[in-house]
């Protein structure tokens, strides 16, 4: 089977966006009443609608049995605000990806978005998560290391201020994807530019650290095909060594994992040259920020499986990071794979 660990849900029916900048605006609007949890009514209908002509269609046409599935990235925005306005908008979005796996069992299953928020004790995240996990059946979830919007005011992720979340990760043995949200920093393009930032720079950070000594369980998985660092491996080997740290292999390759969102065939094989077979995991997080075909093969640039295939991968690694992968790296979504019959 084919299983996409890096899937959100984009294509939300309006209704979410609505209530959301009714929050917003009465963050700063006296006359604007905040919304309650209860006054976004979304019914079954709806999301049904969102999903079947969008991303499950898409998975029907690229072949792709299971997807990972989390609020939309660029929706988590946590600059806006203070945490009790993250902890309303998280519980509302991991709701609707709880539901819509309760639609498709089969097909989507549950990735929690954390109401992070700049400045705030990551272990305020706790609580959220537990629901996730103890309610929602959720098999990940989404950190973001820079929850201020583009400007990096938060500790890094080696900082001791995250182990109380680390700490309920291990615990729940339960990955993280490393995934920032909206930048605010004209600087930064959001997708083009502070997405691929971030990835390359929570990998550094984790290289100048030694936080899998503490925490050796911990496993990370880094987007869109970990940014910059497969293009400068040797770069970050010669890092490594400056530092006087292991080899990038002991270091970090056995708790950090990159998914293959690369929207080209060069670079798609660049990964899989470069980055041991057992590190990778299949991702298309389609409907997100690429969607359009590519007039170079006439195929959507998201289409992520065909690079896979077309890359001189052995059968045994091919398949490794189609699924096998994602069941060692996802224990949960292993476990419920099982129970399914699969």
């Amino acid at each position: 089977m084919i299983i996409d660990c890096h899937g959100h849900y984009t294509t939300a029916p309006p209704a979410l966006e609505a209530w959301r900048n009714q929050q917003i605006a009465s963050l700063s609007d006296p006359a604007v009443v905040a919304p309650t949890r209860t006054e976004l009514r979304i019914s079954d209908d709806e999301l049904r609608q969102t999903i079947e002509a969008n991303q499950l269609r898409l998975m029907d046409e690229r072949g792709i049995d299971m997807t990972v599935f989390s609020p939309r990235a660029s929706f988590m925005a946590h600059h806006i605000g203070d945490f009790d306005t993250s902890a309303a908008w998280a519980a509302i979005c991991n709701e609707l990806c709880y539901r819509i796996a309760q639609l498709y069992p089969e097909r989507f299953v549950p990735a929690a978005m954390l109401p992070q928020s700049p400045g705030v004790d990551p272990a305020t995240c706790i609580p959220e998560l537990t629901r996730c996990v103890e309610e929602f059946s959720a098999v990940a979830l989404n950190l973001n290391p820079d929850p201020s919007g583009g400007h990096w005011t938060a500790p890094p992720l080696t900082d001791r201020s995250w182990y109380p979340l680390y700490e309920k990760m291990a615990e729940y043995d339960i990955p993280a994807m490393i995934h920032v949200s909206t930048s605010v920093n004209p600087a930064f393009h959001t997708t083009g530019a502070h997405y691929l930032n971030a990835d390359t720079t929570a990998f550094m950070q984790l290289v100048q650290g030694d936080l899998f000594a503490d925490f050796p369980t911990l496993r990370f998985v880094i987007p869109h095909g970990g940014g910059a660092v497969p293009y400068h491996w040797g770069r970050f080997r010669g890092l490594a060594m400056a530092l006087g740290k292991p080899p990038l292999e002991e270091h970090v390759l056995g708790n950090v994992y990159f998914d293959t969102c690369v929207y080209h065939q060069p670079g798609s094989d660049l990964l899989f040259d470069v980055i041991p077979a057992r590190n990778i995991l299949f991702a298309s997080e389609m409907i997100g920020a690429v969607r359009d075909i590519d007039p170079c093969t006439g195929h959507h640039f998201d289409d992520t499986r065909r690079y896979a295939e077309a890359a001189e991968l052995s059968a045994g690694d091919l398949a490794a990071i189609q699924e096998h992968n994602a069941r060692a790296v996802y224990p949960r979504l292993d476990a419920l794979l099982k129970r399914q019959g699969r």
